[in-house]
């Protein structure tokens, strides 16, 4: 984000923040006055306070009062969600995250929400469908035309990973065998295009694909040539039930604004944009980061406790679980660090580090998955250079955690201990850092989903066992 926009938003958000309290002051000195009419005058007053943060929402762009929305507590929440104007309700429940979708939605009666769903597109509805009541998505679909119910019905019927669940019907086309000049006056009598719309759909009668006729051939080109004579014949098309991940890719490869999407038999269905992918990405993104740590969802901010507790207990569990396994194997040499208490100092050192190594290989193959560059065919390779990066790494930094465990403690086994237990853990991390995600990847799971978790886990009990295993064998 532009540094100058995201001032820009804070400063919004502080504006907004100032309109509430005042709002929140007032309304707490009329409470504590006694006077006739209280509720009247309470009234009157609040109609007044939140009038300008009425007018301030309803200048700003839906992306901007989504954004706001996101910012603020439940109750500032709903009291700036019901200043918004209805008519706008829709573009901005497409705006905001999931979670406080469910919020926004939850406060709305069936009628408000059928309202603000008919102002959108068939796409559009799609997106929100999943938080809609069910009656509410029912009677949505008996107030569409047969085509548009038809179009929405095949939208919700693709997972949210595939191009299906992507696409849009906003399309324009055209037949191969008119003139540029009959295809621009076709275009004027349009009107408004399409957002995004860089290109002409060019199909047969049957609502085949033939090609693609980019606008600026369109402008370049003599007004009496024929479509066919100058259409892209090779363009990049997509199916329904293809990868919404694979189409992202060649959206990049080829620099593509807008892509037609076929049916089996290569009839045009509708199209991809550049801004449903970016979209889908940057929802991707966000799962990663938050599937890293261990977290089913995305989370509004201000949640109640209970609804974050449930999004966050699972992996907690399981970390629980690991830290009781890790402090087992410590317990297992209790006599070692009753002899030499430099160890209790030393090993979290040793453990610390290899999960940082296990960390980062593990987000380097995670990502490599998701791009489709690696999978297990590449195990051994993948293992080859990440040990090869361990080792050296061990010696490295082993070398010099032992150079400072003899100065601090002047014993020479003490720091051969410490170089060998950071170069063994650092290979168990890299190991583990490989296997994990492509494991998870192989059985059809998230690799991403807990590998934080997992690695940390493996990183501590490992590192723990070798570097006091060591400890024991050499000096005790």
């Amino acid at each position: 984000m532009d540094p100058k926009n995201k001032e820009n938003l804070s400063s919004l958000l502080q504006d907004v923040n100032e309109l509430l309290g005042k709002n929140k002051i007032v309304e707490d000195l009329v409470d504590k006055q006694e006077m006739p009419k209280q509720k009247l005058i309470k009234n009157l007053v609040q109609k007044q306070n939140l009038s300008a943060l009425g007018k301030l929402l309803n200048s700003l762009h839906p992306a901007d009062v989504a954004f706001i929305l996101e910012s603020l507590p439940l109750n500032d929440r709903l009291i700036v969600w019901d200043l918004v104007r209805a008519d706008r309700d829709g573009e901005i429940l497409i705006e905001v995250s999931d979670s406080v979708r469910q919020t926004l939605i939850a406060d709305m009666d069936n009628t408000e929400l059928l309202a603000a769903a008919e102002q959108l597109d068939t796409d559009e509805i799609a997106d929100i469908a999943a938080d809609l009541p069910e009656n509410v998505l029912q009677d949505l679909l008996e107030s569409l035309d047969a085509n548009n119910r038809k179009r929405l019905e095949s939208a919700l019927s693709y997972p949210e990973d595939q191009v299906g669940a992507l696409m849009d019907f906003d399309i324009v086309t055209i037949r191969d065998d008119i003139s540029l000049e009959v295809a621009l006056r076709y275009l004027r009598k349009i009107k408004k295009l399409p957002e995004l719309t860089d290109k002409l759909f060019v199909v047969s009668r049957s609502q085949k694909i033939l090609g693609v006729l980019p606008l600026k051939r369109i402008v370049v080109n003599e007004p009496d040539l024929i479509v066919k004579e100058v259409m892209s014949k090779d363009a990049v098309l997509f199916k329904a039930d293809d990868e919404a991940a694979e189409a992202a890719k060649a959206f990049e490869r080829y620099d593509l604004v807008t892509a037609p999407v076929v049916n089996d038999e290569d009839q045009l269905v509708g199209r991809i944009t550049v801004d449903a992918v970016m979209d889908y990405i940057r929802e991707e993104s966000d799962s990663n980061q938050l599937s890293m740590v261990g977290l089913r969802e995305d989370e509004d901010i201000f949640s109640s406790i209970w609804k974050s507790v449930q999004n966050r207990w699972a992996w907690l569990a399981i970390n629980l679980i690991t830290a009781l396994i890790a402090s087992r194997v410590i317990g297992a040499f209790e006599g070692s660090i009753e002899k030499i208490v430099a160890l209790a100092a030393l090993m979290p050192i040793v453990a610390g580090v290899g999960g940082n190594s296990g960390n980062q290989t593990t987000t380097m193959i995670v990502r490599a998955i998701a791009l489709g560059q690696v999978s297990l065919n590449h195990l051994r390779k993948l293992l080859f250079k990440e040990i090869g990066v361990a080792v050296l790494n061990g010696l490295l930094w082993g070398s010099v955690l032992g150079v400072i465990a003899f100065y601090l403690y002047g014993n020479t086994g003490l720091s051969i201990v410490m170089t060998t237990a950071m170069t063994l853990n650092l290979i168990l991390a890299a190991i583990m850092g490989v296997m994990i995600p492509l494991a998870m990847s192989k059985f059809g799971r998230d690799p991403a989903v807990g590998s934080s978790v997992l690695i940390t886990a493996m990183t501590d009990s490992g590192g723990f066992f070798i570097f006091l295993g060591l400890a024991t064998l050499v000096l005790v």
